[in-house]
């Protein structure tokens, strides 16, 4: 006879909801399942024992949504197909840059590229040959997407439009939706290039570190001298000229640089930003500007207060800006279940100015991670290599944690440069990973509870 047992869930709301691992499913709990998961919490029972608690109808949907087991395992992810559509393409338009961070992960004291005798601006053919291959290799897709990117984007800018006319053209050809956009450093904006920006409805993320005091702590040029008193006067113009697109911020923080609420308010409320998401700085542990394990505590509550903030507003239906929020809420929202990190290797690569593909832009120009070519496209072998050694089944170390469907290990890049291998889980965050979702699934309940209709942005996020 089959004897239930409990599942991997972790409840959240006040046990009025489970989310469900591996599934990644939300489950609202009526009174027969929690009659169900409270007589199972003293150990396992027969069905017969649970169909005279809340009846066998509650036992079988407890049963199919993995909330109960009668064998202890848990569905596994599968290796995803080989000819996985592409939808987005990383374009490095050239690996040079006009500043001098001492984090850059393309020139900093980490870096994994290897740019020597490769060209460092890409050129229209090479171009022209990756839009051609991401039109090819994204068969089946309505939509695909180019992101901009560098070394700094701007520094060639007219490729840059070259490849709006190019690829817009031959995505129209094919009846389908081709959308555009850039991170860049802000230092080389003129009106022009915003006018440009806005006409073509091109996405800009703009790479900052707050105020005067924080961002100029690393992000200067060669000479040192720090790069705000540059970029806060084009920032403001570019927020105000560019109204087609939401303009975002992102963040890298430091050790010398921790201050996510005072950042966050410079950001959204002194200069207007649409929204600011924060990242901490991919760095061996070693680095002085890396942040060890209680300035990640400090992050984490800073997180958290402007996390109360964004759930106070999205209860009033009103848009706040926080970034990390909405991004893990729409994850939560849709049901995401990673079997990677991200889409690295599977619907999204970056290609650099030699046009070679990399899994993203992270890896491009390193010989070590080079996946193939425009002209030639994908080393299969070398891409069943990165994509094996990524996925969420061969990390043992993440087989019993909750919050592995949002995280599948985290970032490949992060991965490699602390434990040389990008199929290494990133253990150094664990537990901030699994007090972050936490605190994203309670404010997921509050929505649901207080004002449900908002949960719409979070369909709409991912249409868009």
């Amino acid at each position: 006879m089959n004897q239930y047992r409990l599942g991997e869930f972790h409840p959240f709301g006040g046990g009025r909801f489970l989310y469900l691992v591996p599934s990644a499913g939300i489950f609202e709990l009526d009174d027969a399942c929690r009659a169900v998961l409270s007589r199972l919490e003293k150990g396992e029972a027969s069905r017969e024992e649970l169909a005279a608690i809340a009846g066998p109808d509650v036992v079988d949907e407890l049963h199919q949504a993995h909330a109960i087991t009668t064998n202890g395992f848990s569905p596994q992810l599968q290796q995803p197909p080989a000819d996985f559509p592409l939808q987005t393409l990383v374009m490095n338009l050239t690996n040079q840059c006009n500043l001098s961070c001492q984090y850059c992960y393309e020139f900093g004291e980490d870096k994994v590229a290897t740019p020597d005798g490769k060209p460092k601006f890409m050129d229209f053919e090479t171009a022209r040959q990756s839009v051609d291959y991401l039109l090819t290799s994204s068969e089946g897709r309505r939509a695909i997407h180019i992101t901009f990117f560098g070394g700094e984007t701007l520094m060639n800018f007219p490729l840059l439009k070259q490849v709006v006319d190019y690829a817009s053209k031959k995505a129209a050809e094919q009846a389908r939706a081709i959308d555009f956009s850039l991170t860049t450093n802000a230092t080389l904006l003129t009106p022009a290039i915003i006018d440009y920006l806005s006409e073509n409805r091109i996405g800009v993320t703009v790479s900052m570190d707050g105020a005067k005091e924080s961002h100029d702590q690393f992000r200067v040029f060669a000479n040192g001298r720090g790069s705000y008193d540059i970029i806060e006067p084009r920032v403001r113009a570019l927020i105000k000229q560019h109204k087609t697109r939401p303009i975002t911020a992102r963040v890298t923080m430091t050790s010398q640089a921790m201050d996510v609420l005072g950042t966050y308010k410079h950001l959204k409320h002194d200069l207007g930003f649409h929204e600011v998401g924060f990242a901490p700085v991919t760095t061996s542990p070693n680095r002085l500007y890396s942040i060890n394990e209680s300035g990640l505590d400090s992050v984490l509550d800073q997180f958290r207060s402007l996390a109360d903030e964004y759930r106070d507003h999205a209860l009033r239906g009103k848009h706040h800006g926080f970034s990390n929020v909405s991004d893990t809420l729409a994850e939560l929202h849709q049901g995401v279940s990673k079997s990677h990190p991200c889409g690295a290797g599977l619907g999204l690569v970056g290609v650099g100015p030699s046009g070679d593909i990399a899994p993203c832009h992270r890896f491009v120009d390193s010989d070590d991670h080079k996946l193939g070519h425009v002209s030639t496209g994908l080393d299969r072998a070398r891409v069943s290599d990165f994509l094996g050694r990524g996925h969420i089944n061969t990390k043992t170390d993440c087989s019993t944690c909750w919050a592995r469907p949002v995280c599948a290990g985290g970032c490949h890049h992060e991965a490699y440069v602390r434990y040389g291998d990008t199929g290494h889980p990133n253990l150094h965050y664990c537990d901030w990973i699994r007090g972050w979702t936490g605190t994203c699934l309670e404010i997921y309940a509050a929505i649901v509870e207080h004002n449900p209709s908002f949960l719409q942005h979070f369909a709409d996020r991912k249409a868009a």
